[in-house]
C-alpha cells in the first residue's frame, strides 16, 4: 500500500501548517468556518507563483527554505529484512547500471517504481559516467552525488568523479536545495551531459553533491540524482536549466517534450520524448497557459465531483468573484496555482479541500482509507487547470494495493496556494511541455 496521509504528515516537517510565503506575506491556512478574504489589486503578493525574485522568498514548513519540493517516498522499513534487500539491491545497481544503455533516438524510457517515482539514465563526463536519474518537471537543476561526498546516500550510490573526465570544467558556484524532507549541498561543475544516444548537452552546468541526507538512502531512493525539467528560473546556483540549454543550442527538432507515465498495472514503465510528442495525441490536446518562469505551473479554478455543482476547490468562488473585473493578468496573479510535477508521488494541496472531497466519497479523515468495495459507485473528480478541465476516475484517484487489498486516496494535504499534480494525475493525462511557447498541453492517456 501506499503511505498513509497520517504517516506522511509525520514525514513532512511542519507539513500540518505549512505556508508558502513569498515576498514576505505568510499564506496560511484559513481558519474552519471562516470567510474567504477577497483579494485586491495591492495584496495579491501571498498567492503569486513565479513572479520575477519570488523563489528566494519561498518558504516551506517550519524553518528550511530553497526550492519548494514535495518528496518522494517508499514504505519499506529498516528492518532487518529491509536492510539485508537494501544490500541485495545495492550490489544489484553496481552491477546492472555498468550495463545499462542510454535511450535510443530522442526518446528517454523511464523505469516505474511501485508509482511512487520514475527513473531513467543520464551520461556525465569523457569518458561517460552513468547515473539513474528522475527527469522532474518540479525543478531545474541536474545534480549527482559527488565523489567528495561522503554523506550514507553517496555511498549507496554511483559518484561522480570529475578527474576522471577530461572534459570537465570547474566552477566556484555552489549549491544547496532544500526539498520537502530531503537536503542536497555541493559544487558546481560544467561537462557533456547525454540524456539520450541522440541527444547531449555541451558545457552544461550540473552539481555534484557532498552532502546528502538520509532522504536519498536506499531503498527509499534508488536513483543516484535529479534532472530538472523547469526553466532556468528555478534553478538553483545561478546555472542553466538543461531545457533552456537544450532550446539555446537548437538540439531539439521542437521546442518542446513530452511525458507518458505509465501505470505499474499497465505498461509498467514511462517516457519523455525530447524534441517531439505523439501526434495521435493532437486533437484531444488541451493547451494551458504556464504562469510565471520558474516551473510548470498554471492557475486553478476548482475541482469538481461528478455532475455535482459545489466546487469544492476552497475558497474559489469567493475569490472569482473578488476579481471578477480585474484584467485577466491580475486575475491570474490572485489565482491558485497548480504545478505539473512528474517528481512528486501524490497530489498535494490545501487541507480544507482535500478533507472535503475525502468526506464526499467517504474516506477515512486521517489515514485516506476507503473501503475498495466503495469505487463501483464512486464518480470521477474534474480539475479546472487554466480554465479547462481534466478528469479523474475512482480508479485513477484511489490507490489498491492488491497485495493488502487496502484502498487509500493519492492525496495529501501541504499547503493552501500551490497545489503539485503529481504522478497520479500525470499517469491519467499525456502532457506536453511547449518550452518556447510558455505552455502546457493534456490529453488523457490512452490505455
Amino acid at each position: 500500500m501506499k503511505l498513509s496521509s497520517a504517516w506522511l504528515l509525520a514525514l513532512v516537517p511542519g507539513a500540518a501548517c505549512a505556508a508558502i510565503r513569498m515576498d514576505g506575506a505568510d499564506a496560511q491556512e484559513p481558519a474552519w468556518g471562516s470567510s474567504p478574504v477577497a483579494i485586491g489589486p495591492d495584496d495579491m503578493d501571498a498567492a503569486i507563483f513565479g513572479q520575477e525574485s519570488a523563489k528566494s522568498h519561498i518558504t516551506f514548513g517550519s524553518g528550511s527554505s530553497g526550492s519548494f519540493k514535495v518528496p518522494l517516498f517508499l514504505r519499506d522499513g529498516m528492518d532487518p529484512k529491509s536492510r539485508a534487500r537494501r544490500r541485495q539491491e545495492r550490489q544489484r545497481r553496481a552491477k546492472s547500471l555498468g550495463e545499462q544503455s542510454l535511450s535510443n533516438g530522442t526518446t528517454a524510457i523511464i523505469t516505474n517504481v511501485r508509482d511512487y517515482y520514475y527513473y531513467g539514465y543520464v551520461a556525465i563526463g569523457n569518458p561517460p559516467q552513468k547515473f539513474s536519474v528522475v527527469f522532474d518537471t518540479g525543478s531545474s537543476n541536474i545534480w549527482v552525488p559527488g565523489e567528495a561526498c561522503a554523506s550514507q546516500a553517496c555511498a549507496q550510490h554511483h559518484r561522480f568523479s570529475d578527474r576522471a573526465s577530461s572534459t570537465f570544467h570547474a566552477s566556484p558556484q555552489k549549491i544547496q536545495i532544500q526539498y520537502g524532507t530531503g537536503f542536497i549541498a555541493g559544487d558546481i561543475g560544467i561537462d557533456n551531459v547525454r540524456v539520450t544516444e541522440s541527444l547531449a548537452l555541451r558545457n552544461q552546468s550540473f552539481a555534484m553533491t557532498r552532502v546528502e541526507d538520509k532522504t536519498f538512502t536506499l531503498p527509499r531512493s534508488q536513483f543516484d540524482g535529479l534532472f530538472g525539467l523547469g526553466f532556468t528560473g528555478g534553478a538553483e546556483g545561478a546555472v542553466r536549466a538543461p531545457i533552456d540549454t537544450m532550446v539555446a543550442e537548437k538540439i531539439l527538432d521542437q521546442p518542446v517534450f513530452s511525458v507518458k507515465l505509465f501505470r505499474g498495472s499497465e505498461n509498467g514503465n514511462g517516457e519523455i520524448a525530447f524534441g517531439s510528442f505523439d501526434t495521435s495525441y493532437a486533437k484531444q490536446l488541451q493547451w494551458i497557459d504556464v504562469y510565471g518562469d520558474i516551473f510548470w505551473a498554471t492557475t486553478m479554478e476548482g475541482i469538481f465531483y461528478g455532475d455535482e455543482p459545489a466546487n469544492y476547490l476552497y475558497g474559489a468562488d469567493a475569490a472569482a468573484a473578488a476579481t471578477a473585473t480585474l484584467p485577466a493578468a491580475q486575475k491570474a496573479r490572485a489565482s491558485r496555482k497548480a504545478l505539473l510535477d512528474t517528481g512528486s508521488s501524490l497530489i498535494y494541496g490545501d487541507m480544507f479541500t482535500l478533507s472535503a472531497m475525502s468526506a464526499r466519497i467517504g474516506a477515512n479523515l486521517q489515514t485516506g482509507e476507503i473501503p475498495c468495495s466503495a469505487l463501483a459507485a464512486l464518480k470521477p473528480f474534474h480539475f479546472v487547470l487554466g480554465g479547462k478541465r481534466f478528469s479523474m476516475t475512482p480508479n485513477e484517484y484511489i490507490f489498491h494495493d492488491p497485495a493488502t487489498g487496502v484502498c487509500e486516496v493519492q492525496w495529501m494535504p501541504v499547503s493552501e496556494y500551490l497545489w503539485i499534480m503529481g504522478i497520479p494525475f500525470l499517469q491519467s493525462h499525456y502532457s506536453v511541455y511547449d518550452i518556447k511557447g510558455h505552455r502546457m498541453g493534456l490529453a488523457r492517456m490512452k490505455r
